[in-house]
């Protein structure tokens, strides 16, 4: 069973996404216009279909991954928050058993 290569280029694909955007009003559906416009590039509509949809999910990974910035942040400042407070308790334990030793040389 042989595959057969990529026979649109990038541009092509790329217009034929930015088509369906285009002329997906002049249509019933999306499926129409899919139709419409993948006979006239020469592929079918299911091809189209799939440019469409992988295209679409290109553009909403941005907006995800903002999301899950959104978070990694909000978990890496609270991680911020707890370190500090842990310096402080281990920086004020220090200073109690530094004075400490210096009590019991002096006797």
């Amino acid at each position: 069973m042989s595959k057969m290569g990529n026979r649109f280029s990038p541009e092509v694909r790329d217009r034929a996404v930015r088509m369906v955007g285009e002329h997906r009003a002049d249509y019933g559906s999306e499926w129409e216009a899919m139709s419409s416009i993948a006979s006239k590039i020469g592929c079918t509509a299911e091809t189209l279909r799939r440019w469409c949809r992988t295209e679409a999910g290109r553009r909403a990974a941005p907006a995800a991954q903002g999301v899950d910035d959104k978070a990694r942040l909000k978990l890496l400042e609270r991680e911020v928050k707890e370190l500090r407070r842990a310096n402080e308790i281990l920086r004020k334990a220090s200073a109690y058993f530094a004075m400490a030793e210096l009590d019991r040389r002096e006797r």
